[in-house]
């Protein structure tokens, strides 16, 4: 696990907006605006990353400047990157579990641009993933929390003890609850376990919610799909909090942040509790 902090930061306001003039890439006009353009370049950092991962010690400066490489590749494909609330991760004080919807890969590849420079993290993942070639070294080396989704039971008991560890450590635990990466947020595949860890570990919950349908699901290779360039990409943190008694008002709390912010981005929400489907 990386032991130092980046000693930059490409994003020190609390927040962030594509300038309406980014300058295109000359690759989106050698690859007449494809998907190509943005998955060429992509692929060139994601493994330049998995090889470092591998043979070097993979410094926090070397992590931020490669997912800011690949925030920007999004910018130079006609993106429009926003974020919000970045000042919010300094708030917890410390290590946090940030809880948060998945929509897409690319959104592990860019949060470290703008969240470790304000502090160290980790994901929780499927084990499965540890196989895949170049990505697997990266969450080795970040000290990658791998659950095998066989057992939930025991699942939640290895997240319970290895997430307590990371976050005494002083390391966040990025917890993604849906099954599957989704556009559409289900509040019934949104389960708990990032308020029971948070509990658990006596630590803040940090919200999150992004939205990141600028790249899209694929339908016969799922991590190939479309660039839908006239979607935005949307990243905000809500405020940090603790859990006070069960979680259940907690568990709600992190719904209705993610649930909110997605409505007004225009994104499909389902809720369980209101029994209303809303798009």
């Amino acid at each position: 696990m990386p032991e130092d902090m980046p000693d930059f930061n490409p994003f020190p306001g609390d927040s962030y907006d594509t300038p309406e003039k980014y300058r295109r890439s000359i690759w989106e006009y050698i690859f007449f605006g494809t998907r190509i353009s943005f998955y060429i370049r992509n692929f060139f950092v994601f493994c330049k990353s998995g090889w470092l991962a591998k043979h070097t010690a993979f410094s926090g400066n070397t992590q931020t400047k490669n997912s800011l490489k690949n925030l920007r590749i999004v910018e130079s494909c006609g993106g429009k990157v926003h974020l919000r609330g970045l000042n919010n991760a300094e708030k917890t004080g410390g290590p946090a579990v940030i809880i948060g919807n998945h929509m897409s890969l690319l959104e592990t590849a860019v949060l470290h641009a703008f969240l470790r420079p304000r502090m160290p993290f980790c994901f929780v993942i499927k084990e499965s993933l540890l196989h895949v070639p170049f990505f697997g070294n990266i969450m080795r080396r970040l000290g990658c929390i791998a659950v095998g989704r066989a057992n939930p039971r025991d699942d939640l008991k290895h997240v319970m003890q290895e997430g307590k560890k990371r976050l005494e450590e002083g390391v966040s635990v990025i917890i993604f609850p849906q099954s599957s990466r989704s556009a559409v947020f289900d509040e019934a595949h949104f389960n708990t376990i990032g308020v029971k860890l948070a509990k658990h570990a006596d630590v803040p919950i940090l919200p999150l919610a992004l939205r990141m349908d600028f790249l899209e699901n694929g339908k016969k290779l799922k991590d190939l799909g479309p660039v839908r360039r006239d979607r935005p990409v949307w990243f905000e943190f809500g405020e940090p909090f603790r859990v006070e008694g069960s979680g259940k008002e907690e568990q709600k709390r992190v719904v209705e942040f993610i649930a909110s912010r997605l409505t007004e981005w225009g994104c499909e929400v389902h809720r369980t509790t209101t029994g209303n489907t809303e798009s």
